[in-house]
């Protein structure tokens, strides 16, 4: 016998242990349960609706005064209402029977359009007389985009020909969104898997394989939305139109990942055992550690989103970690069943052919190919190459200083065209800019006149009203000398609705309600009024952006070290080092940096975005630094596997080029899958796209195929210091 083949003979012998009917029943059991959940699961795909919510008061945390005046309004109004403004234009006058026309339909809106409320005002003319303004209560639980759709089509009917005519307000911007989301379960997940299927029929030039590894990846997205459904229809998650896309493409391009690791394993045993149920076995060992190790790293770079302060990151480390879960789950469990099946039938028409003499010849390394040139000029030029990469990454890295992370106005939070933003601008050109979206003041009763002045004195505050249920209108205007009364003279004013001894004022502000400057207003508002009316809360639209940026902000500030904190002691403990985790996070970092500078010039003077939502570089980091570091792992867990036969130096280069391959490929797919992303037309998941992209592909192609080899090789035993490894001469 071939002392070569000995080994491999003695394990298979090892492996026929155990009886033929568990290596029956096993697979066809796995590939079964996997099926089930599957079929069970694919009908949620679309029921995700039912248990998700795009309405930021949601996620913010329950100490923001946005949330607890949120909470609040119910009190002081029957019905929870989300108000639209429609907004009709003309080039000239609008004369009185067009107006009342425009009323007339205005009124019906409650009888014809399902889930509008009955309070909807009249036609309320501009003082330039061009335009009317109508503002219509939709109930939250209706279905905002018909309801908002409907509401359109029934106000251009009654229009004069040639008006325009904008739904826009908070219920027109929502339902935008939610029409930017509804190509999630068609067409991004349709986008993602035909890229991944391209690209793995590129690679393996085969067609069952690409099927098996899909099928896999896509089993595992099927069970994890099927768990995350039920959690949040429990309540125990909450889900949005962001976290649903970010799980579709993680669990996808996760699963892909670590399903290419062992079907190179499997490739790799089948060249070195005639039997499938050996090499299964094998295959499953050599990958399992590094599948664990990464996605676990992974996972825990999510989870440190559970300290955030926002529910809508919060939520998502949770959501995003199951899927992660289950991709780990499926690529070690349901891949290997199925390409038991097949055996080497699931490579066709290349198989891997049983040679072990020939594997003992190149002594487990290619002998000619990409991988095996760049490790022999890595051997000849390690400094320069790493010096000249990690050189050219910080000057890339600079340019972050460009990208503008304080938040971006809700009116260009969906890319492409917009109603609600057009008639924005339409309402800004006729009416007070923040008609439709008042900011929220709940002060005691006592000191409604106090804080009447206060919110009167602000340049930014057009106009003031309180909440009257006797008032036809629901509201009543205050002024500085007090509340308005409508009728003859000696009519009386109408009481305000009080609530728990309070009562709630609305300011409508003089500039649009997403605005800078409507900002600015919302901040001083708040200071006059904390100082002057202690306990009192500024809540509404304006102030829930604010408050949604300054938590983000904060999430940011505290949850980036921690990821990176957490990582590295993972990978001390898995590399049992401490030089090479930090070199390796060290790398990992500046890669980001140089991803986000060249995000942010681009950002800025190419697509020219009004700039970028606060989570971005926090959800880039983690996606990035996470998903990263994984190939890092890949690369340098086979390197410490060979180091031990080899040496360290040895070592690099064989794991660089046994890895290059398969590295790559996971490289490509997975940035691949977060380019299906920018599908989605929400300028967060477009940035966030081309981020990690764009990260990825650096990781992929410059950091782990050239950085981490060439300073490793430089360094190197002292490489794996402190460990016992590290000691000694190479």
């Amino acid at each position: 016998m071939n002392d070569s083949t000995a080994p491999h003979t003695r394990r298979e012998a090892r492996t026929h242990r155990a009886p033929r009917w568990i290596r029956i029943l096993l697979p066809a059991v796995l590939i079964l349960v996997w099926f089930a959940g599957a079929s069970i699961g694919g009908p949620y795909f679309g029921k995700v609706s039912e248990v998700s919510s795009n309405d930021q008061t949601t996620y913010l945390p329950s100490s923001a005064d946005a949330t607890q005046v949120q909470e609040r309004l119910g009190d002081f109004r029957d019905s929870d209402e989300i108000p639209a403004v429609v907004v009709i234009a003309d080039d000239t006058a609008l004369d009185d029977a067009a107006v009342q026309k425009i009323s007339d339909a205005a009124a019906s809106l409650p009888d014809t359009v399902e889930g509008v409320g009955s309070d909807v005002s009249p036609a309320l003319p501009s003082e330039d007389g061009l335009a009317v303004q109508i503002f219509v209560p939709i109930d939250s639980s209706a279905d905002l985009r018909d309801a908002v759709n409907a509401i359109g089509d029934e106000m251009r009917a009654a229009a004069p020909n040639g008006a325009a005519v904008h739904v826009t307000g908070p219920a027109g911007f929502t339902a935008d969104l939610v029409n930017g989301f509804s190509g999630i379960d068609g067409l991004l997940l349709g986008v993602a898997l035909l890229a991944v299927f391209l690209i793995l029929i590129v690679v393996y030039r085969s067609l069952l394989l690409p099927v098996a590894v899909l099928s896999t990846s896509l089993f595992a997205l099927t069970v994890a939305l099927l768990s995350v459904w039920w959690l949040a229809k429990a309540g125990i998650l909450l889900l949005s139109g962001q976290t649903q896309g970010i799980l579709f493409i993680l669990v996808i391009g996760a699963a892909t990942d670590y399903s290419l690791l062992y079907v190179s394993r499997y490739r790799e045993a089948l060249r070195v055992n005639t039997d499938k149920w050996a090499a299964t076995m094998e295959a499953i060992r050599g990958s399992f550690e590094p599948i664990i190790a990464s996605g676990g790293t992974v996972i825990a770079g999510l989870l440190c989103l559970l300290l955030s302060d926002l529910k809508s990151n919060s939520t998502l480390g949770p959501v995003a970690s199951i899927g992660i879960v289950f991709a780990m789950l499926a690529a070690l469990t349901l891949l290997p069943a199925i390409l038991f099946a097949f055996g080497r039938a699931a490579f066709w028409p290349r198989r891997p052919q049983y040679e072990p003499e020939v594997v003992a010849a190149e002594n487990g390394m290619p002998t000619r190919g990409i991988w095996v040139r760049l490790a022999g000029w890595i051997r000849r030029r390690h400094r320069s190459i790493w010096i000249v990469t990690s050189l050219v990454l910080i000057a890339g890295a600079v340019g972050a200083t460009q990208l503008d992370a304080d938040g971006v106005p809700a009116s260009d939070l969906v890319l492409g065209a917009s109603d609600a933003r057009d008639g924005q601008q339409v309402l800004g050109e006729h009416f007070p800019g923040g008609s439709g979206s008042p900011v929220y003041v709940i002060v005691p009763e006592a000191d409604l006149q106090d804080a009447t002045d206060v919110l009167l004195a602000q340049d930014g505050v057009d106009s003031v009203s309180v909440l009257a249920a006797d008032s036809p209108s629901g509201t009543v205007p205050v002024t500085a000398d007090g509340i308005t009364a409508f009728g003859p003279p000696g009519t009386p004013a109408p009481a305000p609705t009080v609530a728990d001894g309070d009562v709630l004022l609305q300011a409508t502000l003089t500039t649009a309600a997403d605005s800078d400057a409507a900002a600015d207003t919302v901040r001083d508002l708040r200071t006059a009024l904390h100082d002057d009316i202690p306990g009192s809360l500024v809540g509404g639209v304006t102030a829930t952006a604010i408050d949604t940026n300054d938590a983000s902000i904060h999430d940011r500030t505290l949850i980036i070290p921690i990821v990176l904190l957490v990582i590295l002691v993972i990978l001390m403990l898995l590399l049992r080092s401490i030089l090479a985790p930090i070199l390796l996070v060290l790398t990992t970092v500046v890669s980001f940096g140089t991803a986000l500078g060249v995000a942010a010039l681009l950002f800025t003077h190419v697509f020219q975005f009004p700039g970028a939502d606060p989570a971005v570089p926090l959800f880039s980091f983690v996606f990035l630094v996470a998903l990263g570091i994984d190939y890092n792992i890949f690369l340098m867990t086979r390197v410490r596997e060979e180091a031990l036969k080899h040496g360290t130096r040895e070592g690099i280069l064989r794991g660089l080029t046994i890895t290059g391959g398969v590295i790559t490929s996971a490289g490509l797919v997975l940035a691949a899958t977060f380019a299906a992303l920018s599908v989605i037309p929400i300028l967060f998941l477009v940035q966030i796209a081309f981020i990690v992209a764009f990260g990825v592909l650096l990781d992929t192609f410059i950091v782990r195929s050239l950085l981490v080899p060439a300073l490793t090789y430089d360094i190197g035993r002292a490489i794996w210091w402190p460990s016992k490894l590290g000691r000694g001469k190479e």
